[in-house]
C-alpha cells in the first residue's frame, strides 16, 4: 500500500477563499478515485491534512495527475505553503501516527 500525508496552510483570507473552491471537488474526486483504500482530512495548528492510502504508487499517480488535482496545484504557489511525505507502507497510520510523520520526515512543496 502507498502512504500519502499532506499539510498545508493558506496565505490569508482569499487564499482560504480559494483552496476551499479547489480542495473540496480535489477530496471528492480522491475519495472516488482508483485504488484509494482510505481517504481523510484533519485541521490542526492551522494546518490542513490529508492523509490518503492507496492500493499502489500508480494508484495514487493516476489520482494527482487528474485534471481537478493538477488543477489545485497550478494554484498551490498562490494560495498555500505545506510538506508532503509519501512512502510506501505495511499499514495505515493512526491521524497521530500520519502527522509525527509528516512533521519528522515530510518536504516543502
Amino acid at each position: 500500500m502507498y502512504v500519502s500525508i499532506t499539510g498545508l496552510k493558506t496565505k490569508g483570507l482569499f487564499a482560504s477563499i480559494r483552496f476551499w473552491f479547489l480542495t473540496i471537488p480535489a477530496f471528492k474526486a480522491a475519495r472516488n478515485a482508483n485504488g484509494v483504500i482510505l481517504c481523510e482530512s484533519k485541521s490542526q495548528n492551522s494546518y490542513h491534512h490529508t492523509l490518503t492510502v492507496w492500493k499502489s504508487k500508480a494508484n495514487m499517480i493516476e489520482y494527482i495527475s487528474s485534471p481537478v488535482h493538477l488543477r489545485a496545484m497550478r494554484a498551490f504557489p498562490s494560495i498555500a505553503v505545506g510538506k508532503v511525505i509519501s512512502y510506501q507502507g505495511d499499514t495505515i497510520p493512526s491521524w497521530e501516527q500520519a502527522i509525527k510523520e509528516w512533521n519528522e520526515r515530510a518536504r516543502p512543496v
